[in-house]
């Protein structure tokens, strides 16, 4: 059922596509009107037609880009900090290029993402700001070392922003997605012995789509949440609440793209 977003402005960034595109969805679908911030290549304008909404070619990792976007949208009432990416690579061989890379768009990005909303919102003394962040803020997932410094070090942005601009009645929250089938993902989900092994782990025995990820987010900038602030939601199946695993051939059979029990 979709909440009610009627007569507010939603910016989020990395919109066009996988889990940016579903909470643009989410909060459309509730009336709000959407603006898509990202890259050129990603069509920004032609994704949020169909949503009633408008794009913009952002960078994040250029305050002036944000800005720029920001002076067309006007002053926000929701801002999804979202757009990111992942290098992998091992700890000994990732490039100090792509290290680079990564903190600018993952973790710089969602700062000056953050710091522009602010500075919009403080002079109206409300607003609600939602940033995706990871499972992988938690945990050290091999190979993905530039990606899981990213993803911990928006915790501080997270709880810092929220001590801050509490006072001034702005709200800022995260969700931790977990293994998301998104198109940077994509080739996980279409390794069936992969996925086998990896959904062990996962109580409800699969990965999720990005819908249900939009919705966590959408709720986390709704009034619902009126009362949530420096707040982490994990949206991982259970992922990170399982040590040992979950899924046994004793008790299950793996289908297709999912553990079920017999």
């Amino acid at each position: 059922m979709p909440i009610d977003f009627n007569g507010k402005v939603a910016v989020v960034t990395g919109g066009a596509n996988g889990i940016g595109l579903a909470a643009a969805r989410a909060l459309a679908a509730g009336g709000a009107q959407v603006w898509i911030f990202d890259l050129e290549r990603e069509r920004p304008e032609e994704v949020a037609r169909p949503l009633g909404g408008r794009g913009c070619h952002v960078d994040v990792t250029a305050p002036s880009s944000i800005d720029a976007a920001f002076q067309q949208a006007g002053a926000p009432d929701i801002v999804v900090a979202n757009a990111g990416g992942a290098i992998w690579g091992p700890v000994d061989e990732i490039s100090a290029d792509d290290w680079n890379k990564t903190i600018a768009l993952n973790l710089s990005g969602v700062f000056h993402t953050v710091q522009a909303a602010a500075r919009r919102m403080k002079p109206r003394r409300r607003g609600a700001i939602v940033i995706t962040a990871s499972t992988n803020s938690y945990d050290g997932e091999a190979s993905l070392l530039s990606y899981n410094a990213s993803k911990a070090g928006l915790l501080g942005i997270l709880h810092t922003a929220a001590n801050e601009l509490g006072p001034w009645q702005i709200r800022i929250n995260a969700v931790c997605p977990g293994l998301i089938h998104t198109r940077l993902t994509e080739s996980f989900f279409r390794n069936a012995p992969l996925i086998k092994e990896y959904f062990r782990g996962i109580p409800l025995g699969r990965g999720g789509a990005p819908d249900e990820v939009g919705n966590a987010i959408a709720f986390l900038a709704s009034d619902l949440a009126s009362f949530i602030t420096g707040a982490t939601l994990f949206v991982d199946g259970g992922q990170m609440a399982c040590k040992f695993g979950t899924w046994t051939e004793e008790t299950a059979d793996f289908v297709t793209d999912r553990w079920k029990l017999r």
